[in-house]
């Protein structure tokens, strides 16, 4: 992922790291209105059932969603909306021939921006087994009972 300097989250996909391994980020950045924009403004924006596509060399996001504005009346648009995600046709296509070949997919890890414009990190991901998440639940609770057992150990 780039330089994230000046930036403020908007949301993060927490789901996805529990669901898949992330391979590689990128970073892109999302086609807009401007009603949505002030509405990622006051932080409306989910990404927990989101995912990307490509389609004739372009990149679109599926099932994210920004809150309708309260302000925006007729000029907001529906929640649900596919956006096109703004990557160069080099990376496109590389992303794509990955995705095909090794059977990956694309997922949007989280929004934020960056100085004043909206950016989306992509996640190449693979999907983990019941096992593998099983896995990490361990190692998690391990060192949980680790960490619990120093600060018992320091007292």
């Amino acid at each position: 992922m780039a330089n994230k300097t000046n930036s403020a989250v908007i949301a993060q996909n927490k789901k996805a790291y529990h669901d898949y391994f992330i391979l590689d980020q990128y970073e892109a950045g999302i086609e807009l209105l401007g009603t949505e924009v002030k509405s990622l403004r006051c932080n409306g924006a989910n990404l927990k059932d989101a995912w990307c596509r490509i389609v004739n060399g372009e990149i679109f996001i599926n099932g994210m969603h920004i809150a309708p504005y309260e302000m925006g009346n007729i000029f907001n648009k529906d929640p649900y909306r596919v956006r096109r995600l703004l990557m160069h046709k080099k990376e496109i296509n590389s992303l794509f021939g990955k995705v095909k070949q090794e059977s990956l997919t694309l997922i949007p890890l989280s929004v934020y921006f960056k100085g004043s414009k909206v950016k989306v990190c992509v996640g190449l991901c693979k999907g983990k087994k019941i096992y593998d998440k099983r896995e990490v639940m361990a190692k998690r609770d391990a060192k949980r009972d680790i960490d619990r057992a120093l600060k018992q150990r320091n007292q």
